[in-house]
């Protein structure tokens, strides 16, 4: 099943468990599209700080250029190139913090002969000079333009006690002597709003995407930095997989295993009782009956664990749609996924939102979450959100810890934000695979 779904699940309170499929609702694209720009505000108000500082070093670099005609610059270069790197590592991690991990390359030189060589040292000089200035003006702009919006949309309320002859706008232009000048201004506010929500998340990629090409590691990187890490992601996806075998074996052993031992045993007994005792004999048997009923029941749990027949038949939409409907909070699925990924990315991503459900009806205190998949440039993208209390830990728990090795060995990336209060948010990013 692919294309687009909305759908709401009141826990326990629809009956049999259906949902309310499509039809998204304008609240649902206001609370996405808001939420989007806080993001990209927050993203460009960070990216402001690095970019000052990039502005700093990027003067510190010409002085130190000018005066290396007299030799005083060529001592400051060690310490300009520390510096550079220091500056590129802190963008590294707020970049991290903010979307998929940049990875760093081997460590620059700091000499200034092989710094003139390297290609890393070159790549940093370049991401430094677009991020102080191209990155400080959206950085400024991601400031600036919410405070220009909530001035001016907020002018009828205060323009009265304005001193006579003062301007209006937050360009500078105007005054306002009427109502009908200071609803002009409103107006101007409600424009910025309108900047901010369509072209917040744009100008935040466009300030990200010097570091991120520029600041990973390059194609002439060493490989042995890719082969530790894949080293790593494949050791964590085999103990993932040893992990579910025993958990497979568990639950066959301790529950359908036990359950036909006892058929076995009543089927017997009803045996030898059927001449003597037909009536003790066929309540016998309508025990077992009982005991093979509950085995089927839990062999199908087991198999749907192992890869949810559901995924074959209603595609992730589907399959995530039930996981909403069996969920003890109320859970709201955003699917749009125009092309089916790889089987084992969808199992991926359906265990992801199990879990992670899972733990906000255990853990969180929350009274609603919110599950969104999105396919793009083959990526999948997933977020679980709820608003319970908040106070998560990156590696606390082993449901945290088993999404990430799951997510490891597709070589994919998991971040988790949970500050004290809420929201919890995790998002997963996955390779749609072949």
């Amino acid at each position: 099943m692919t294309g687009s779904t909305s759908e709401t699940v009141a826990g326990g309170a629809v009956a049999g468990g259906a949902v309310a499929v499509r039809g998204e609702g304008l609240k649902d694209i206001a609370l996405r599209t808001l939420s989007a720009a806080g993001r990209a505000i927050a993203q460009l108000a960070s990216g402001l700080g690095t970019a000052l500082l990039a502005l700093f070093v990027l003067l510190w670099l010409a002085a130190t250029a000018v005066t290396s005609v007299v030799g005083v610059g060529l001592l400051m270069a060690p310490v300009l190139l520390r510096a550079l790197h220091a500056l590129a590592g802190r963008e590294r991690d707020r970049l991290a913090r903010r979307g998929p991990e940049v990875a760093a390359p081997e460590p620059p030189p700091t000499r200034l002969r092989a710094a003139l060589v390297d290609p890393t040292t070159r790549r940093e000089l370049g991401w430094l000079v677009r991020h102080s200035t191209v990155g400080a003006l959206l950085g400024l702009l991601g400031v600036l333009l919410p405070v220009l919006a909530v001035r001016d949309t907020a002018f009828p309320l205060y323009w009265t006690f304005m001193p006579e002859g003062a301007t209006a706008t937050s360009v500078g232009m105007g005054n306002a002597r009427t109502w009908p000048d200071a609803l002009a201004v409103m107006l101007l506010g409600v424009g910025w709003i309108a900047i901010v929500l369509g072209l917040g998340p744009g100008m935040a990629r466009l300030q990200s995407g010097p570091g991120r090409r520029l600041l990973s590691a390059g194609p002439d990187a060493d490989l042995s930095l890719r082969v530790a890490e894949l080293t790593a992601t494949r050791a964590a996806a085999l103990d993932a997989h040893a992990t579910e075998l025993r958990r497979i074996e568990r639950s066959l052993h301790d529950g359908a295993q036990n359950r036909l031992v006892s058929v076995t045993v009543l089927v017997g007994a009803a045996r030898r009782m059927v001449a003597r005792d037909p009536a003790g004999a066929d309540e016998l048997l309508e025990r077992a009956q009982s005991a093979a009923e509950q085995a089927l029941a839990e062999l199908r749990a087991v198999a749907r664990g192992i890869l949810p027949p559901v995924l074959a038949d209603r595609g992730l939409a589907g399959a995530l749609s039930g996981l909403a409907a069996d969920c003890a909070v109320p859970c709201r699925i955003d699917v749009e996924v125009p092309e089916r990924c790889a089987a084992s990315v969808e199992a991926t991503a359906y265990f992801v939102v199990a879990e992670a459900l899972t733990n906000i009806a255990k853990h969180s205190g929350a009274g609603h979450a919110v599950v969104t998949a999105r396919g793009r440039g083959g990526r999948l993208l997933l977020r679980v959100e709820d608003d319970g209390r908040g106070g998560a830990e990156a590696d606390g728990g082993t449901g945290l810890t088993g999404i990430r090795r799951r997510v490891a060995a597709h070589d994919g990336s998991v971040s988790l934000a949970s500050p004290p209060g809420g929201p919890t948010v995790l998002e997963v990013d996955l390779p749609c695979g072949a």
